[in-house]
């Protein structure tokens, strides 16, 4: 029970249950030694067996609970820092050398069973989401000249062909060439449902397909698929430390040095005035254990932790100890349009001819525009099958020309009416005439959750959401009144996005910013927590949050999560003061029995690590916490 502890947890693999793995770590088998060695002993001694008999038997019971702890004093000394595990083992030979051998016995078992169990508790944050490594599955099947092969999944390069059929699980992220299947995805994103998936989607390795036979191309290598990069993520934000650790280990070790000399002056001082020598050695004993900080150091790690973990587990990776703190600050959110509160998907909207709609989409086979995917989606949902135009040519700003049976067709942006609505405009124009041919009205949808999410971030937030955008006025501001957003900001430029939250800054205000793409990447790194939705390299680098799928209702569970954990926080710290200011009081005016205030001090020290462990279990859909339970 270090105060600086850095220690790696054992690692555990997916699917261990609690009890087992409770046994599997180290010190839990040196606690269960010492426990064995200290009830064997305690009954000798209660039958008035002689020294010699329980003597060697309690020796074991020292040694098996203490050396790690003495080791870790020492190397800690010449680091030229106290460590409270030093202080107990000193504590239980004090006791020992004045005749309570039982009591410092009873001292070490304590002492050793609370450090395991922190080791536990410890071990199972981890395990919640490091058991997502085992999702993926160990072998795929690759397509070859003459047929499949099995191979090693950790062997698959991109661009490889895989064929996934029903009921298996996919070997690596990668995109649908052919085929159609419903996959279930919620040990990845955390959606309840299996999600359709058909060309041209994407998929990740350890999901599983149902209902049909894919043929995917691997996107990404295994070191840098989902799955790994949610472990790594994980393992990043355990090696932080939040503010509040921080400004505790700042103080500990004046502290523990503060601890020391009183507990220096108990001792010498009674004694001056003529106290018995074992008196005041057992005084100053019970004193030094029971104000030593433990479950103070303990009171702020494992819960934002086990909250990292449990957001994890629901597709939301947040960074580190630092975010899920910052997190439950937050009070003022700014959103992206595109790609975030919409689909980022335009459609083509509203009626048009199948003739212009066939001109149009055969000079936009050409070209790699989302509107001009859109237009050819439309087309060939009509069932129109337009040849590519002939002499293409595309105008950054202005739209393709190209010919269609021997007319020059244009397609380009038009001037939008006020009422508009959301609905981006594109005419098609032959150019030999001069005439236009029609108009095709194209809209990006809203996403199904994006009104109901907003509705939860602006309850949770003293400034109402800001819609931040660099699509025109009228677009956003009807997406705004959908969404009931009243407070937007379009035709910005990425620094102009910026702005707005160093506005709110001098407001007072700690800023989320929600965004997807690379235009969204400066604003994501100037707010106070950044939230990637989508899968930009750049986006994602400077995101301190990442949601993986299409849920933006998660965000305002993520903000309850946060906020649950500092509440965590505060109770840990209250808990753990309150009993070390009782303890030390009652040691100090009366008599405190040196078994109880052990007891006291190494209770509330695994009380503080399991009340933080409880962030694990927050509340799923049914089959989410299926899909979890193969973690």
């Amino acid at each position: 029970m270090t105060l600086l502890d850095d220690r790696p947890a054992p690692a555990a693999s997916a699917g261990t249950r609690p009890a087992s793995l409770l046994v599997r770590l180290p010190e839990a088998r040196w606690a269960g030694l010492a426990l064995l060695a200290f009830a064997v002993g305690g009954v000798l001694v209660l039958v008035g067996a002689p020294a010699w008999a329980w003597g060697p038997v309690l020796a074991v019971c020292y040694l098996a609970g203490g050396w790690e702890p003495a080791v870790e004093g020492v190397r800690a000394l010449r680091e030229r820092t106290l460590d409270v595990d030093l202080l107990m083992v000193v504590a239980a030979l004090g006791a020992a050398s004045i005749g309570q051998v039982v009591d410092g016995a009873l001292l070490i078992v304590i002492f050793a069973t609370s450090g395991a169990l922190e080791a536990w508790a410890t071990a199972r944050t981890e395990q919640s989401v490091g058991g997502l490594l085992s999702l993926a599955p160990a072998r795929a099947s690759r397509v070859t000249g003459d047929g499949e092969e099995s191979v090693e999944a950790a062997d698959l390069a991109v661009g490889d062909v895989l064929v996934v059929r029903p009921g298996e699980a996919i070997g690596a992220d990668a995109v649908v060439l052919d085929g159609a299947a419903e996959v279930d995805q919620a040990s990845i994103t955390g959606e309840p449902l299996p999600v359709p998936r058909t060309a041209g989607d994407e998929v990740y390795a350890g999901t599983v397909a149902s209902g049909g036979t894919l043929r995917v191309r691997v996107a990404r290598p295994a070191g840098e698929s989902v799955v790994a990069r949610i472990a790594a993520l994980v393992e990043e934000a355990s090696r932080t430390k939040a503010r509040t650790q921080l400004f505790v280990e700042k103080v500990e070790q004046r502290y523990s040095v503060g601890v020391v000399v009183a507990t220096l002056a108990i001792f010498g001082i009674p004694l001056a005035f003529g106290a018995d020598l074992d008196g005041a050695l057992l005084r100053a004993m019970t004193f030094m254990i029971v104000a030593s900080p433990c479950a103070l150091v303990l009171a702020t790690m494992p819960p934002l932790l086990a909250a990292v973990a449990s957001a994890g587990r629901r597709g939301l990776l947040v960074r580190s100890a630092q975010v899920m703190e910052r997190l439950a600050d937050v009070d003022a959110v700014v959103l992206d349009k595109t790609g975030t509160v919409t689909a980022g998907v335009p459609r083509v909207c509203g009626g048009v001819d199948d003739e212009v709609l066939a001109l149009a989409a055969a000079v936009e086979l050409g070209s790699e525009h989302p509107l001009g995917r859109a237009v050819v989606a439309a087309a060939r949902e009509r069932g129109l099958a337009p040849a590519p135009a002939a002499d293409f040519v595309a105008e950054p700003g202005r739209g393709v020309r190209g010919t269609v049976d021997g007319r020059r067709i244009a397609v380009g942006r038009a001037e939008a009416p006020d009422d508009a609505g959301p609905a981006t405009l594109v005419d098609v124009t032959d150019l030999d005439t001069g005439a236009t041919l029609g108009t095709i009205a194209l809209a990006d949808s809203l996403r199904t959750d994006a009104p109901a999410a907003v509705a939860g971030l602006a309850a949770r937030t003293v400034v109402p959401p800001v819609l931040a955008t660099g699509d025109r006025g009228t677009a956003a501001r009807a997406i705004a009144r959908e969404l009931g957003v009243t407070d937007v900001r379009a035709d910005l430029l990425p620094e102009d996005k910026v702005a707005v939250v160093a506005d709110l800054h001098r407001d007072g205000r700690t800023v989320a910013v929600v965004g997807d793409g690379v235009n969204d990447a400066p604003a994501l790194a100037a707010a106070d927590v950044g939230v990637a939705m989508g899968r930009t390299d750049l986006t994602l680098r400077a995101a301190d949050v990442v949601v993986l799928g299409e849920e933006l209702d998660r965000l305002p569970r993520l903000l309850d999560l946060a906020r649950r954990a500092r509440r965590t926080v505060v109770a840990n710290l209250v808990i753990a003061g309150t009993i070390v200011v009782g303890l030390v009081t009652w040691d100090l005016v009366g008599h405190l029995p040196l078994a109880l205030g052990v007891a006291g001090h190494e209770g509330s020290t695994i009380l503080v690590a399991l009340n933080g462990l409880r962030l694990l279990r927050e509340p799923r859909s049914p089959r989410t916490m299926r899909n979890a339970s193969r973690l």
